[in-house]
């Protein structure tokens, strides 16, 4: 095909663009990826050609996802049972994972807590609970893992944080306040490490059909109200995650740092 001038066009896919969304020769560790959308963003992972590690805190559960996850993909992730909460245990794996796995590549900071839990009743502990591991550990582990990114010239680290991280929900204040806080923790890093190689996202989901909401899934009322939110009308499929989750690791992505992706089904464009 020629333009009006006579100079050849070019039509479909530019040439090698899905090669550029492969993921071969990279490891990638996603906190809390024996189930959910953290074993779902895993599988995606691997499916792409990554070297997988999970955490999780519940060993029998934990090797069970490895083990599924390595019999779709053809693939060996490793799995390792920690409680990241532990600042001891924590360190105990960060010596464990380098050196089974050596550098990690992709940092998937997806482990949390989603406290249902009205203001006034919290304790000083939950709250505590919540922010910690859904914006302190996210840190920590950022600040681990980036020295050999930059090392390298190559990193990617990506954020869950939660639709509830830009809007806000009653019952929530704890789940909110951290998810919230995790945003603007993206777009710092992802300021400081811009020049180096390394970007850093946040991915912000919606209701999807998780073990974490079938407390709303099972309710009738609870579950309606959710729908009347979601302009699509339905509730998201963990899987669908995964797409979004590769191209942020990939080298595709090598323009992207400091942004919020939402995938909710338009929740929060109201």
């Amino acid at each position: 095909m020629t333009d009006s001038e006579g100079h050849a066009v070019t039509t479909g896919a530019a040439p090698g663009v899905f090669d550029q969304l492969r993921l071969d020769g990279l490891t990638a560790l996603v906190t809390g990826g024996n189930r959910g959308l953290g074993r779902a963003m895993a599988l995606a992972l691997a499916s792409a050609g990554a070297a997988v590690a999970i955490t999780g805190r519940d060993q029998a559960r934990l090797e069970q996802a490895a083990a599924e996850i390595g019999d779709v993909t053809g693939t060996k992730p490793r799995a390792f049972v920690v409680d990241l909460l532990d600042s001891t245990a924590r360190q105990v794996f960060l010596d464990q994972i380098g050196h089974e796995c050596g550098r990690i590549d992709i940092l998937v900071n997806n482990a949390g807590i989603g406290l249902r839990r009205p203001a006034l009743q919290m304790t000083d502990e939950e709250w505590q609970r919540v922010i910690e591991l859904d914006l302190t550990v996210p840190f920590l582990l950022a600040r681990a893992f980036a020295p050999a990114m930059i090392e390298n010239r190559f990193g990617r680290i990506i954020n869950v944080s939660s639709a509830l991280g830009l809007i806000a929900f009653p019952g929530r204040a704890a789940y909110c306040a951290a998810k919230g806080g995790l945003i603007m923790l993206t777009r710092a890093l992802a300021l400081e490490w811009a020049e180096l190689g390394v970007t850093v996202n946040a991915i912000c989901p919606g209701p999807f059909e998780t073990e974490n909401n079938q407390v709303i899934q099972q309710d009738p009322v609870a579950y309606r109200h959710y729908l009347s939110l979601i302009p699509v009308r339905r509730w998201a499929k963990p899987e669908e995650i995964g797409p979004l989750v590769v191209y942020l690791a990939s080298r595709a992505s090598s323009f992207v740092t400091g942004a919020a992706y939402v995938i909710d089904g338009g929740w929060t464009a109201q």
